[in-house]
């Protein structure tokens, strides 16, 4: 049961370094992390900065059958503090496979969603140096290439646009419940915590037992090497992105042959790898193992070959990279927020109603024949500026295509833009620098402004 609170004992240093110029949001389930992050934020702020806003939300998954019960009970003690808060629920059919990945989208869609209703930049979660070596543990079982052992990021950009950051990443559990009896209040008890059937709550189990806590100290040293081996990796990948990579026409990247002979290989591999995700839109990246292989191949002769649904054609005068012209999106309307094939992010504008639209309004890939009507392009084959912009989505309305301008059926309420694809949806913090290279690249809207405040302006964001 949520009890009232006495005064807090825990640093408030946690939250120093946080822009609150648009106020926070907080997802607040009711237990003990989650409870113990809204209560020390809310006395930063209100020692701080007294007029930033202040939103707790609970998401209802709808899992169990106490779940409502347990979100009006958050509602409650948030009132009790003054404390605005509100309940998204998340409705739907659940999957039967993958339920704590489908509850995680779910979770942070509906956070975004209510940050943006407010105006607010910034969601903060109670995430643990706890759950952190329950995540490193979890992806070292599945044998992960490395990136994935850093764990959960001190910050991550959701949809490009919201900051989602984890002040508590670097507190016990334990030292949060300590502070929570000492102010006595209590919190919610998950039985999904505890429920084997799922990855986490075993990994959690096998850590209370006697061994435990040298596992989460070894845990948590395995993902702070990892992180710096990641921001490291990702410096040097954008590196050579800036210094290599052109966009000759949308859809095409350019590299230079000498970018296949660079001598930080391990870098070339990881920026292959994240530039065939982006023009393939793909979610994950590329097997280390293959995109090395294909770099091998690419220092020692020309090849066309296709990885990640990216055509890599090397040629004398250069190293292209395509989406392929397969399985690419059937035409439909326009729907806000879409990533269209996961490269181009589609917004609607104003309240219009694009079924109004003489014949309809749909976007679908522009297709050979419009391509092969498009002006040829300084030092580039048109097979190739062709192929590319074939794969490249268009407005059309009643069997007419149109520019994204709005062409010579006049403005269109759709902005189209391209997106960096392994990061359109979740980027850590660990990845801004080789993102940022890409979206300066593809012309993808900038990043937003970091939440930290007093970063360096540039892509080394070191407190993120």
């Amino acid at each position: 049961m949520l009890t009232p609170d006495t005064k807090p004992d825990l640093s408030t240093r946690l939250f120093t370094d946080l822009d609150f110029s648009t106020g926070a949001v907080a997802a607040v389930s009711g237990g003990s992390d989650s409870t113990a992050l809204l209560l020390l934020l809310k006395d930063h702020l209100d020692r701080t900065v007294s007029g930033a806003k202040l939103l707790a939300v609970t998401i209802d998954h709808g899992l169990r059958p106490d779940s409502a019960v347990e979100a009006r009970l958050v509602a409650s003690f948030c009132a009790g503090r003054g404390i605005a808060h509100r309940i998204l629920a998340w409705h739907g059919d659940k999957p039967a496979t993958g339920l704590p990945a489908a509850a995680r989208e779910a979770r942070y869609r509906l956070l975004a969603e209510a940050a943006d209703a407010e105006g607010i930049k910034l969601i903060l979660t109670g995430h643990t140096a706890d759950d952190q070596a329950e995540t490193v543990l979890m992806r070292q079982a599945r044998e992960d290439d490395g990136r994935g052992l850093a764990g959960m990021a001190p910050a991550t950009l959701f949809d490009w646009r919201t900051w989602i950051v984890r002040p508590l990443l670097g507190t016990r559990r334990a030292a949060l419940r300590d502070m929570l009896r000492h102010r006595d209040i209590g919190w919610i008890e998950d039985p999904t915590n505890v429920d084997v059937r799922f990855e986490r709550p075993r990994i959690r189990a096998a850590l209370a037992q006697g061994e435990g806590e040298r596992c989460v100290a070894e845990a948590l040293a395995r993902s702070a090497q990892a992180a710096r081996e990641r921001h490291d990796i990702g410096r040097r990948a954008a590196r050579l992105i800036d210094a290599f990579a052109s966009r000759p026409v949308p859809g095409l990247i350019r590299l230079d042959r000498d970018f296949a002979g660079h001598k930080d290989g391990q870098a070339a591999i990881y920026a292959l790898r994240i530039l065939l995700a982006t023009v393939g839109g793909m979610s994950f990246l590329v097997d280390e193992a293959r995109c090395a292989a294909l770099l091998a191949r690419l220092r020692s002769a020309p090849l066309c070959a296709t990885l990640s649904r990216t055509v890599v054609d090397a040629r004398r005068f250069g190293i292209f990279l395509r989406r392929e012209n397969r399985n690419l999106p059937a035409a439909a309307p326009p729907v806000d927020n879409q990533l269209w094939d996961n490269r181009r992010r589609v917004t609607l504008g104003g309240r219009i109603t694009l079924k109004d639209q003489p014949g309809g309004l749909v976007i679908a890939p522009l297709g050979a024949a419009a391509a092969g009507r498009a002006p040829p392009i300084e030092d580039i084959p048109p097979s190739l500026s062709r192929a590319a912009l074939a794969a490249e989505p268009s407005l059309w309305s009643g069997g007419e295509q149109l520019d994204f301008a709005g062409g010579n059926a006049g403005p269109q309420p759709v902005s189209v833009v391209p997106a960096v694809a392994p990061f359109a949806r979740f980027l850590p913090s660990f990845d801004l620098e080789p993102a940022a290279a890409v979206a300066a690249l593809v012309c993808a809207p900038p990043l937003p402004a970091s939440p930290f405040r007093g970063h360096d302006g540039g892509r080394g964001w070191a407190k993120a």
